[in-house]
C-alpha cells in the first residue's frame, strides 16, 4: 500500500474546498489557488520520483483487495501525466491572475480549476474503468462551466457543442462498461485484462471499439474532432490553455492505457485503424490550421493535428513508438499551453487575436516575440527544441517498424506546421500594424503573464538540449505499458 498515490487527488480537492470557503475574498482565493497548484506540482514530482525509484505504487481504498474495492495505481506513464497536470495547473493559476476578471472569479473560477485538476488526476490514477467514467464526468461538468463562464454568445455556443459531443462519448463508454460487466462481472482493469485473456470473445472487440470511439471524441481524433475548434477558442486564454494542455490528453491517455492493458489482443486488430485515423488527424488538423485567420482558432486546429502524432505510437505497437508518444505528449502539453498563453497575452495588450488586425508586435513587444518563436518552432519540430526530439524519435520508430507512409506524413505535417507558425509570425509580429487598427492599449505584457510563458519556454529548450532524463522515463513507461506483468502483480498481488 502507498498513500502517496492518493495525494494528487486530495490536494486539488482541498484547494477547491478552501477556495469555496474563501468566496467573496478575491485576494485570498487567488493565493489559495496558486498555493494549491504549486502543491499539486510538488506532489506530482514526488510521485514520479517514488514510482521511478520504487516501482508501481498501489493504494486499495478501504483496504478492500482488488478487484473488489477501489484501486488507485500509479505507474511511470500515469505519474508523468500527473506531474504534467500539476505543471499546467500552476502555470494557468498564475496566468489567470491577470487574464481572469472579477466577474468570473465571483462565479468560482479558482475552485472550478482545482475540481478540474482533481478529475484529471483521478483519471490518470484510477485502476478501475467505472471510476474512469466517474472522473470523466467530473471533468465534463467542471470544464463545461469553465467554458461557459462569462455567458458570452460564442462561449455558450461552443459549450453546448462541447457538452453534447462529450455526452455522446460518455454514453458510448458507459455502454461498453455495461457489456463488459455483464459478461465478466468486473471492471477492475487488471482483473479484466486477465479474464479477457482466458475467455477471448467478440465482447472484448466490440467493447474496445466503443471505447476507441468514446476516447477518440474526447481526444479530438479524426473524424470526431469537429467540435473542438468551435469550442476551445471561445473562453479566456487561461481556460483555453488549460483545455489545450490537458483535456484532449486525458482522452489520449485513456486510449493508450485501456488498449495496452485490457484489450491487448484486440489492439492487433485495431492497430491499422488507429494508424489511419492518426494520419488523417494530422493532415486534416494542419490543413484546417493553415486556413485560419484568428490565432486561437489556428492553434485549436493544431491541437487536433498534434493528437495524431500521439496516437500514432499506439498504432505502431512497438516499445520505441510508445516511448516516442509519451515524449511527444510531454512536449506538446508544454508547447501548446505556452502558445495559448502567448495568444492570450497578445489579446490582452491589443484586444484582438485576428491576424489581419495585428502587426508590429516584434517592435512593441520583443520579449513576447522571442517567447512565441521558441514554442512555435518546437511545435514544428525545429532543432534543438523539444519538438525535434519528439518528432525524430517517432519518425525513427516508424521507419524501424517499416511504416514508411506514417513517417513521411509526420514529416510533411511538420513542414505545414512550420508554415502556420510562420503565418502568425509574419502577420502578428513582423508586419507593421494596420493603419486603421485600434491597436489596443499598447501597454506592456504584465510580468505575471510572462512568468509562466518564460517557465514553459525554458522547459521547451531544456527538453530539446537535455532530453536524456525524459527519454529514459518515456522508455520505462513504454516498457511497462507493453509488459503488463508489473502492473498486474502490483494491483492483484496474490489474488492473481
Amino acid at each position: 500500500m502507498s498513500t502517496i498515490v492518493v495525494v494528487p487527488i486530495l490536494v486539488p480537492l482541498c484547494a477547491a474546498i478552501a477556495g469555496l470557503l474563501a468566496a467573496g475574498r478575491s485576494a485570498l482565493q487567488r493565493a489559495l489557488s496558486v498555493a494549491g497548484a504549486a502543491a499539486q506540482l510538488a506532489v506530482g514530482v514526488a510521485l514520479l520520483h517514488t514510482v521511478h525509484t520504487r516501482g508501481i505504487q498501489v493504494q486499495q481504498l478501504g483496504h478492500w483487495p482488488a478487484p473488489f474495492g477501489i484501486t488507485i495505481v500509479a505507474d511511470l506513464f500515469s505519474a508523468i501525466m500527473v506531474t504534467l497536470s500539476g505543471l499546467v495547473g500552476l502555470c494557468v493559476s498564475l496566468f489567470a491572475l491577470v487574464d481572469i476578471g472579477p466577474e468570473r472569479e465571483r462565479f468560482a473560477f479558482h475552485p472550478l480549476l482545482h475540481f478540474l485538476l482533481m478529475g484529471v488526476a483521478g483519471a490518470f490514477l484510477t485502476g478501475d474503468l467505472f471510476n474512469l467514467f466517474v472522473w470523466f464526468e467530473l471533468i465534463i461538468m467542471t470544464s463545461f462551466v469553465l467554458l461557459a463562464l462569462g455567458g458570452e454568445r460564442p462561449q455558450i455556443e461552443g459549450a453546448v457543442k462541447y457538452l453534447t459531443l462529450n455526452f455522446i462519448a460518455s454514453g458510448l463508454f458507459l455502454t461498453a462498461l455495461g457489456i463488459l460487466y455483464g459478461q465478466f462481472g468486473t471492471l477492475n482493469m487488471a482483473d479484466l485484462a486477465i479474464r479477457l485473456d482466458s475467455q477471448p470473445s467478440g465482447v472484448g472487440l466490440s467493447s474496445a471499439m466503443l471505447m476507441l470511439v468514446a476516447f477518440g471524441i474526447k481526444a479530438g481524433v479524426f473524424p470526431l474532432f469537429f467540435w473542438l475548434p468551435d469550442s476551445y477558442h471561445t473562453p479566456p486564454a487561461a481556460v483555453t490553455a488549460l483545455f489545450a494542455g490537458l483535456l484532449t490528453k486525458v482522452g489520449v491517455y485513456a486510449m493508450i492505457r485501456v488498449l495496452t492493458l485490457v484489450f491487448t489482443a484486440d489492439l492487433l486488430v485495431l492497430a491499422p485503424l488507429i494508424v489511419t485515423a492518426s494520419l488523417l488527424t494530422m493532415v486534416t488538423g494542419v490543413l484546417g490550421a493553415a486556413a485560419q485567420s484568428d490565432i486561437r482558432r489556428l492553434l485549436a486546429f493544431h491541437i487536433i493535428s498534434q493528437i495524431g502524432y500521439m496516437t500514432l505510437g499506439l498504432g505502431l505497437r512497438t516499445e520505441a513508438a510508445l516511448a516516442a508518444s509519451v515524449f511527444y505528449i510531454v512536449h506538446n502539453v508544454i508547447a501548446k499551453t505556452n502558445l495559448f498563453f502567448v495568444a492570450g497575452a497578445i489579446r490582452h495588450i491589443r484586444g484582438t487575436s485576428e491576424l489581419r488586425e495585428l502587426g508590429g508586435l516584434y517592435r512593441d513587444e520583443p520579449r513576447l516575440a522571442a517567447l512565441f518563436l521558441i514554442p512555435a518552432l518546437a511545435l514544428a519540430g525545429i532543432p534543438p527544441l523539444s519538438g525535434f526530439i519528439a518528432k525524430f524519435t517517432l519518425v525513427k520508430a516508424a521507419l524501424t517498424a517499416d511504416a514508411f507512409l506514417p513517417a513521411a506524413v509526420a514529416l510533411g505535417v511538420g513542414m505545414l506546421t512550420l508554415y502556420s507558425m510562420t503565418k502568425i509570425w509574419a502577420e502578428a509580429f513582423w508586419k507593421a500594424a494596420p493603419a486603421d487598427a485600434d491597436g489596443g492599449t499598447r501597454a506592456p505584457v504584465p510580468i505575471v503573464m510572462l512568468l509562466p510563458i518564460i517557465a514553459l519556454t525554458t522547459l521547451t529548450v531544456l527538453l530539446g538540449v537535455l532530453p536524456g532524463t525524459l527519454l529514459d522515463l518515456a522508455s520505462g513507461a513504454a516498457m511497462q505499458l507493453l509488459d503488463r506483468r508489473q502492473y498486474l502483480d502490483a494491483v492483484l498481488g496474490t489474488a492473481r
